[in-house]
């Protein structure tokens, strides 16, 4: 509500009312999210994946063009979390060689996926393959668990 409308145009209630708004503020200051939020799920929406369920394996193909094998991480997080991370970076030589970029399209910065591993995945077992811009990442299955033999016991006679 605005002073003003009760012709309160008093310097007191203009500031009494900026106090009444504050909390407005603080609310939106609370409730947004933080800036490493934004950079994190940016990285992850520009990074595409293709997730496959093979008969013994998982395996997550992502473009990494231009990204050297040295720069990517692939690890395994809170018992099922696959992470890949790495970063895109210009090449140094066009800074050397003076020229200067008209137009830039190419993604440059961070990136980063994450993915939540079913429970039949072999976190033991997991190889990461950087081929002509493509990175695959496999991780095995588990066997699946043998079915349990009924138990028979032996009935007394009391």
């Amino acid at each position: 509500m605005d002073a003003r409308i009760f012709r309160l145009e008093n310097p007191f209630f203009t500031t009494l009312q900026n106090l009444v708004d504050l909390p407005d503020e603080m609310e939106k200051a609370f409730n947004s999210p933080s800036k490493t939020y934004v950079r994190d799920t940016r990285a992850m929406a520009s990074t595409p994946a293709d997730v496959k369920e093979l008969t013994s394996a998982y395996e997550f193909v992502l473009d990494m063009p231009g990204v050297k094998s040295g720069e990517i991480k692939v690890q395994v997080e809170d018992g099922n979390t696959l992470t890949v991370t790495g970063e895109r970076r210009r090449d140094d030589e066009d800074k050397e060689s003076g020229g200067k970029y008209i137009r830039m399209e190419r993604r440059v910065g961070k990136f980063l996926r994450k993915f939540s591993l079913p429970d039949n995945a072999n976190i033991e077992a997991i190889s990461a393959v950087c081929r002509d811009g493509v990175l695959t990442v496999t991780v095995q299955k588990l066997p699946p668990p043998e079915p349990k033999k009924p138990k028979t016991i032996e009935v007394k006679i009391a």
